[in-house]
């Protein structure tokens, strides 16, 4: 890098540190996505106190954003250990009701729109 002038040194480092930044918060959310796995609500808590800690240690403002409206749900967070349900299928129909009405870009009236989500989202059998 001897090659380079002060200024494109400059550059070069700052943009180490901005993707040493945003490999810090990938990893951390990465780590986040074990707590799902825990076997029950008491590993969750102690799962996440322990990520929360990790969190603080990288010192990324956004990230610790994210770790503290975690943490004041975190109650809610680990109902799901009581029956393991999510509403994934849900956002899930969400989305392609949208992507349905995006493509139509609006419908007449509301018949249309509900027939095109019965044909698209119903799951219909075509085949003669």
């Amino acid at each position: 890098m001897e090659h380079l002038g002060d200024e494109a040194l400059e550059q070069v480092e700052s943009l180490a540190k901005a993707e040493l930044g945003e490999a810090k918060a990938w990893c951390i959310k990465e780590l986040f996505r074990h707590f799902w796995i825990r076997r029950d609500a008491e590993f969750g808590r102690s799962f996440f106190e322990r990520w929360y800690r990790e969190v603080f240690d990288t010192k990324l403002p956004e990230v610790r954003k994210v770790a503290r409206m975690l943490k004041k749900h975190l109650e809610n967070l680990l109902t799901y250990f009581e029956c393991y349900i999510t509403n994934a299928a849900s956002e899930g129909l969400n989305s392609k009701i949208q992507a349905v009405k995006a493509n139509a870009r609006g419908f007449r009236n509301f018949e249309n729109y509900r027939v095109s989500i019965l044909f698209f989202c119903g799951k219909l059998e075509l085949s003669p």
